[in-house]
């Protein structure tokens, strides 16, 4: 049998401010409900987009007008890894929050939890640099890279994220780059953190990126930033929404509901798609209930953003909505 990897991805992992508060009053164990722990150990590695950063120290950037500062505190790496996190993509608009001095802090943590790290480095080429995860006997790429903000961006000596300017076309180092680490592992995820906040569907630019980088050699694209969940297409998740945080909830957008997308994934890309439903409490995340109104909300929700998006198909099976591919697809 050909070798496959089931992975849990999930979105926006928000882990400072408020979320910092109740690490400090209860611990780590609180954030995740059992159910989902449970629901997330079935998979052979969890990844997601890590959007604070991870230290005791440092201080607050200064970019005018940059109303949010988020730092997580050490503990939070190890709480990721019993979670069964394996990798993260640190390239997004709050990595750098506190300072070059967090953002290494970060790096060393999450190393030292045996995290893997992309998307963010103590230089340019660091940033930009790819990690290799095997699980499941595949070796999967993975790669990170953010459209903002342009004054995170890593320099040849300057600690940062990978940015690219996505609004101008994806830059040839990134497709380079892609097709570089195609010829060296199974399969490629690239973990792209693009668009605006708060929109309910893929703006234009990001639908232009989306097939350049799968043209350039991507198995799966997996997106976030928007804080609210998007439609989804066998090789395309274009948002997964958030995963914790302490947010004000929009009422009718509900940044509040989302989903963990579990992928099977072989050499020739996604086999199987299954999306949890999730409901964010403040500081805590668990399963929606299955037929419950968070549920239905999030299934309505993600089977017609789906089939905006040309999926169809998506069935109810076990609390979950999922899509068997085949080579058509």
């Amino acid at each position: 049998m050909a070798a496959e990897a089931r992975l849990a991805l999930a979105g926006d992992t928000m882990l400072g401010r408020g979320v910092a508060e109740e690490i400090g009053h209860h611990g780590t164990g609180t954030l995740f409900a059992d159910r989902l722990r449970a629901e997330l150990a079935t998979a052979d590695a969890v990844l997601l987009n890590l959007e604070c950063c991870v230290s005791s120290r440092g201080s607050r950037i200064r970019i005018p007008g940059k109303p949010f500062f988020f730092r997580a505190p050490p503990e939070a790496a190890e709480a990721l890894a019993g979670l069964g996190v394996r990798a993260v993509t640190l390239a997004n608009n709050h990595a750098l929050d506190y300072g070059p001095e967090a953002l290494l802090d970060t790096l060393d943590h999450l190393a030292a939890a045996g995290i893997l790290t992309v998307g963010a480095g103590p230089d340019e080429p660091a940033a930009r640099a790819p990690a290799v995860l095997t699980v499941g006997g595949l070796r999967i790429g993975l790669l990170g890279v953010t459209d903002h903000p342009a004054e995170y961006a890593a320099g040849p000596a300057r600690p940062g994220v990978a940015h690219a300017e996505l609004r101008a076309g994806v830059p040839h180092w990134l497709t380079e780059t892609i097709g570089a680490l195609r010829h060296h592992v199974d399969a490629v995820l690239v973990l792209v953190h693009w668009g605006p906040n708060m929109v309910t569907e893929p703006v234009p630019h990001v639908r232009r990126a989306a097939p350049r980088l799968l043209a350039a050699g991507a198995s799966l694209v997996v997106g976030h930033s928007a804080h609210v969940f998007h439609g989804l297409t066998r090789r395309v998740l274009f948002d997964l929404g958030d995963f914790v945080d302490d947010y004000a909830v929009d009422p009718v957008l509900h940044n509040d509901r989302g989903v963990v997308v579990f992928t099977t994934l072989g050499p020739e890309g996604p086999l199987r798609t299954e999306a949890l439903p999730i409901a964010l409490d403040y500081a805590q995340t668990r399963p929606a209930e299955p037929a419950g109104r968070e549920w239905e909300w999030v299934a309505h929700r993600l089977t017609a953003a789906s089939a905006d998006l040309g999926t169809t198909g998506l069935r109810r099976a076990d609390g979950r909505l999922v899509r068997d591919w085949t080579t058509e697809d």
